[in-house]
């Protein structure tokens, strides 16, 4: 999927199945890293989560292709522009490298497909993801204006349906903590995500 500009997306994957991709809390900070190299020059960061074998990041695309001025490996074919796909490949590829080193492991970490369902096109959604942010919610249909908010939700609750948390401000690895104050994280861009109308819930 080529991701647009002007485009709200929420992008996931999770390890090649179903296996771990973080195994210390140095590998989260490692892998925040990379999302801050490769993918913050392309899009703004609305919610991320981290979890022990999946990630989910919410962005805002405001840019796709940009220019590169190194002569790095990961340029692709020798070409001195990249595309926030490319990029994306390229953070999985890099963080996946770290950790076979780490674990003294080869192949593949992740799943070979990620996904970018975008929240401003429900028509390009698949429904099995649309029952899946669904279930915990309400029954029934959504407006496509509701979309971002409840994608915002599940991405913070995901900690507390997998019974790692009691609530999600206790899950270290998530912007959770950066919305409620307790702690100044600057992954996330604040302005955008309240031009969106995103809001914590404080129910779940």
């Amino acid at each position: 999927m080529i991701l647009e500009t002007d485009k709200l997306y929420h992008i996931y994957n999770q390890g090649n199945n179903r296996q771990r991709i973080f195994y210390c809390r140095e590998n989260y900070l490692y892998f925040l890293k990379k999302v801050n190299l490769y993918i913050l020059p392309y899009a703004d960061i609305l919610a991320w989560c981290l979890m022990p074998n999946h990630f989910h990041l919410m962005v805002y695309v405001h840019t796709f292709v940009i220019p590169i001025n190194d002569q790095k490996e990961e340029i692709l074919n020798s070409v001195n522009i990249r595309n926030l796909n490319d990029s994306i490949g390229l953070l999985l590829r890099t963080y996946t490298r770290g950790i076979n080193k780490q674990e003294n492991r080869s192949g593949s970490l992740f799943k070979t497909h990620t996904h970018a369902e975008c929240l401003n096109d429900l028509k390009g959604i698949k429904p099995e993801f649309l029952n899946l942010i669904n279930e915990d919610e309400k029954d029934g249909l959504f407006s496509e204006e509701e979309y971002p908010q409840i994608c915002f939700n599940y991405i913070h609750n995901n900690p507390i349906k997998a019974k790692l948390v009691h609530s999600p401000e206790d899950w270290e690895f998530s912007s959770y903590c950066d919305y409620s104050g307790l702690r100044k994280g600057k992954l996330i861009n604040r302005y955008r995500a309240n031009a969106f109308g995103l809001r914590l819930n404080s129910g779940k």
